[in-house]
């Protein structure tokens, strides 16, 4: 099914042709460049039909059954199924779904769990750590202490020896665990363990890998964390959105940490959306795909590693690479530059040590669109030389094209 024909039709197209032809040209933009973002992904026809549907329109306060606005019977179902969906898909005694975002999901977590001024464990920002883990221009770097773990300077995994010293030194109130840039899985049993010894609660930000987990491709953070933080867009390929799951014993706490405390109304074309996404990830074709999105990382890390990159932990178990081209002769920033003007849009990052910035790029987007091992192989020597100056940008420019045009993201 193609989005194009409705964009085109559409009332939008008649009655604001200005705004109508910027969506085009974003559709167009998407279909002729190889989106390599970790954080994005290509929703479904369905899940964009959900967003824009006339549950848009309804005010929403509370929760289902306790609502403070009358006519919510319909949308009080639409959140039951996105909630008992997404309980079934991760395994979760409670889900909430009305996130507005990754970072409100964080968020209320920690409305739900800590006081302002209280100690928090997390991985370092120059780590891979979110800006909600501490950032000073975040809420969470002003309202709570936070103290810094890191990696391994040799291998680039997370040092638990550090982090198992830092626990017992500081006594943290929480332990936060998750990454934006961290390729590896994570080993929730080791940090339930190091939470239990110093009596902290232990929240999983699994906002990368959560796609992942539905679909079987990673280990689940539901059996050992008290709370999962999480986004229903990235890999799990749903509308962009948060959620949190928990036990039974924490539901009300969560509850109110997201409303009333820390947002309003909920957006119910949004929540749609979510139990559409939540449905699809729970087929066997979703399955498939999550495995093949590690699949394709594996081959585009293993690809820019022979051409000389310097790719972090040596590889990736999930969506996401982070490497340091600087083996080539150029820097972060300039190198997404590069890339962008070929056609390759990817992300800057902080690397593990010195101030460098790194290049982080995913392949959940191009997995979708039914690229496979081949192609992603192709776009590492593509990347590769470009960066090198061996492949003008040009003609980098116009593969990249043709090979977009092969695998588009919403056929016609």
């Amino acid at each position: 099914m193609s989005v194009t024909p409705t964009l085109e039709t559409d009332v939008l197209r008649r009655q604001d042709p200005e705004l109508a032809e910027i969506l085009l040209a974003e559709l167009d933009r998407q279909s002729t460049t190889l989106q390599l973002i970790a954080a994005e992904n290509f929703t479904s026809p369905a899940v964009l039909a959900a967003l824009g549907s006339p549950l848009a329109n309804k005010y929403a306060e509370g929760y289902s059954g306790a609502r403070y606005h009358g006519g919510c019977e319909i949308v009080d179902v639409a959140e039951q199924v996105a909630v008992e969906r997404a309980r079934a898909l991760f395994g979760a005694a409670h889900a909430n779904v009305q996130s507005h975002s990754g970072s409100s999901a964080v968020l209320a977590a920690y409305a739900a769990l800590l006081r302002p001024g209280d100690t928090v464990l997390a991985l370092g920002l120059p780590y891979g750590g979110h800006l909600t883990h501490g950032s000073p221009a975040n809420f969470s770097g002003r309202w709570f202490d936070f103290v810094g773990y890191g990696v391994d300077a040799e291998t680039g995994l997370i040092d638990h020896d550090q982090v198992r010293t830092l626990a017992h030194t500081h006594r943290p109130k929480a332990i936060v665990c998750g990454s934006i840039a961290y390729p590896r899985h994570i080993d929730y049993a080791f940090f339930r363990e190091v939470a239990d010894e110093v009596g902290a609660y232990l929240i999983a930000d699994a906002a990368h890998p959560i796609g992942l987990v539905a679909g079987g491709a990673a280990p689940n953070p539901v059996p050992y964390a008290d709370i999962v933080c999480a986004t229903t867009h990235k890999v799990l390929r749903g509308p962009r959105g948060g959620m949190l799951l928990c036990g039974a014993e924490l539901a009300e706490r969560v509850d109110r940490a997201v409303f009333p405390f820390t947002q309003g109304g909920a957006q119910m074309n949004a929540i749609a959306a979510k139990a559409v996404a939540f449905g699809e990830a729970a087929t066997p074709a979703f399955t498939a795909y999550a495995h093949q999105v590690v699949a394709n990382a594996r081959v585009l890390a293993s690809e820019l590693a022979a051409e000389g990159l310097a790719v972090t932990t040596g590889g990736t178990d999930t969506h996401l690479i982070t490497v340091d081209p600087a083996p080539l002769g150029v820097e972060g920033r300039a190198a997404r530059g590069r890339l962008a003007a070929a056609g390759m849009v990817l992300d800057c990052c902080a690397l593990p040590y010195g101030d460098a910035r790194g290049l982080r790029l995913g392949t959940a987007a191009l997995t979708t669109q039914g690229m496979g091992e081949p192609e992603l192989a192709r776009i590492g020597v593509l990347m590769a030389g470009v960066l090198r100056g061996d492949i003008d940008t040009a003609g980098a420019r116009d593969e990249v094209r043709e090979l977009a045009g092969r695998f588009p993201p919403y056929p016609r």
